[in-house]
């Protein structure tokens, strides 16, 4: 079955009110939230994300920047929770993104269904 916009926003406005953080992961996360990064210094941490409302099948999170070690992203993830929590679904980014050293990695992405 095809949805139409007027199926997919509201789907889309009912994420945002439980896909409250953000993550990075070094490979796909699954179903389950694999892959996460952790370590550097300063420390990866999950970000909160704000959303817009959904327009065109698509919703865009605030961006967000984390602080990354040396080591090469390939997807995102959300969750409810800052740590622990309900792991939402994630993908992959627009583009890989590798450090040869500790950096910041922005997060733009949008989710569209």
């Amino acid at each position: 079955m095809a949805l139409t916009n007027a199926g997919k926003n509201p789907m889309l406005d009912a994420l945002a009110d439980v896909a409250l953080y953000a993550s990075l992961h070094t490979a796909d996360p699954t179903t389950v939230g694999d892959h996460e990064v952790s370590g550097g210094s300063p420390a990866y941490a999950r970000k909160a994300i704000s959303w817009g409302s959904a327009s065109g099948g698509t919703i865009a999170a605030s961006a967000v920047t984390f602080d990354v070690p040396a080591g090469t992203y390939t997807h995102f993830g959300l969750w409810t929770a800052s740590t622990g929590g309900t792991f939402i679904g994630g993908a992959a980014l627009s583009q890989t993104e590798t450090f040869s050293a500790q950096g910041t990695l922005q997060l733009t992405d949008s989710v569209s269904i």
